[in-house]
């Protein structure tokens, strides 16, 4: 690797993801202003967050069966052109349809950043896989805090939400610039001599099985929370989107200083505790109002912090023959379970607004009704009951998961000494 530069390869890539973050993170903050400019319904808003999420397992899972074969730069140029289509087809939207298009092409982009980038990091730092994984993902909470303030302060200021998603321009020019000029290292797999038939058949094996199922449920917890905040709290308080920059930015350290943590505790040990603090924080932002909310932002920024990259990083570390289509599988698997329960949970929320509303009530006209007019005060008031509601039903599933890794930690710790006493 002697002709590779593995630092501007790097940048290039946490570039990349910082694009693939500020789309959620921009997407979440003017989410409700798309509601309010095309007359858009929760089941509408939800279907057209979901469309991210469809296009990033697809992306994904593809990418992860070819990027052996054509290349992580071929998939990366790929990857910079979707970005490109997306955010221009996005600024000059017209309603629901184009909408749903361009942000399915911008969770093409995300995927295929994904799926090149994850086993590129793993191939540039082979002995400290978890960490630097890490240290990359850090880029996806720092884009969503930077683009949460865009959205907060550009708001603020009354500047177009066309101009905060033109934003995203400026970093998607920069890194497909590197990625076109740089030379890339062949995969990880491919430079140990795994053969391809070996690869798969290790997707077979019970603990890759076990992680792809727990990935549903630690990128459910992580971003659909993350993605629909605002929505969920903005009659709760006047700081929603506030409290998922104060959750991204705890995640955004927490990854910085992953290295001492992952090596201290084991990958195992963070995915445990990373499980009880997020539990811990969906209750508080269920059962709080006010300034209460940050402590429980706070609480579940901790939890959720290393979850995605310490998944692919366990999976990179324990299950290294599965190469770069073991940790695309996680990848899509943990984007299409959000995508999936993102459609169910809008629909669930538009349902528990309606069973708060008046006998018959018209969900469209209490929408387009002006925010001071009495179906707009009833539907305000709603809405502070039925978005904590969403959030208490989504805390089952890190409790869930303590359970789940509650088993993996001690599996993983026996296997460990059995190895040592082997040895």
């Amino acid at each position: 690797m002697n002709s590779i530069n593995r630092n501007q390869l790097f940048l290039g890539s946490c570039l990349a993801l910082l694009v693939t973050s500020l789309s959620f993170g921009i997407r979440a903050g003017i989410l409700g202003k798309l509601g309010t400019d095309f007359n858009l319904s929760a089941t509408q808003l939800g279907t057209i967050a979901a469309t991210a999420f469809w296009g990033f397992p697809l992306a994904v899972i593809i990418g992860g069966l070819v990027v052996d074969f054509i290349g992580m730069k071929r998939l990366l140029e790929l990857a910079f052109f979707f970005h490109l289509a997306g955010i221009l087809l996005t600024i000059f939207a017209g309603g629901f349809w184009s909408l749903f298009f361009s942000t399915l092409l911008v969770g093409i982009a995300n995927g295929t950043v994904e799926a090149a980038c994850n086993p590129l990091v793993t191939t540039l730092y082979p002995d400290n896989k978890t960490t630097k994984l890490n240290h990359f993902h850090l880029w996806f909470p720092g884009g969503i805090v930077i683009g949460t303030l865009i959205s907060y302060y550009f708001s603020k200021f009354g500047i177009s939400w066309q101009v905060q998603v033109g934003t995203m321009l400026i970093p998607t020019l920069i890194y497909g610039f590197l990625f076109l000029k740089l030379k890339f290292p062949v995969t990880e797999r491919v430079a140990a001599g795994i053969s391809t038939g070996e690869m798969y058949k290790s997707l077979g094996n019970p603990l890759f099985i076990f992680m792809i199922i727990c990935m549903f449920g630690t990128a459910i917890t992580e971003l659909f929370t993350g993605q629909w905040i605002d929505v969920l709290l903005r009659n709760v308080t006047d700081n929603a989107l506030l409290i998922l920059t104060v959750t991204t930015l705890v995640m955004v350290i927490g990854r910085g200083f992953a290295e001492p943590i992952v090596h201290r505790l084991s990958p195992t040990g963070v995915l445990l505790i990373s499980a009880i603090l997020s539990a811990a924080g969906l209750y508080l932002l269920g059962h709080s109002s006010g300034n209460t909310l940050f402590i429980g932002a706070i609480v579940f920024g901790m939890g959720v912090c290393f979850f995605w990259p310490t998944m692919l990083g366990f999976v990179a570390e324990y299950l290294p023959k599965t190469g770069a289509v073991g940790l695309n599988l996680m990848g899509g698997a943990g984007m299409f379970a959000v995508s999936v329960y993102m459609m169910f949970m809008g629909k669930f929320y538009d349902e528990k607004l309606i069973a708060k509303l008046p006998a018959n009530s018209n969900l469209v006209d209490y929408n387009a009704a002006a925010a001071d007019s009495e179906m707009g005060k009833a539907l305000a008031q709603a809405k502070v009951t039925a978005g904590p509601e969403i959030i208490n039903a989504t805390l089952i599933i890190p409790i869930i998961l303590i359970i789940a890794f509650a088993g993996l930690y001690f599996y993983m710790r026996g296997k460990s000494k059995q190895s040592l006493t082997t040895a």
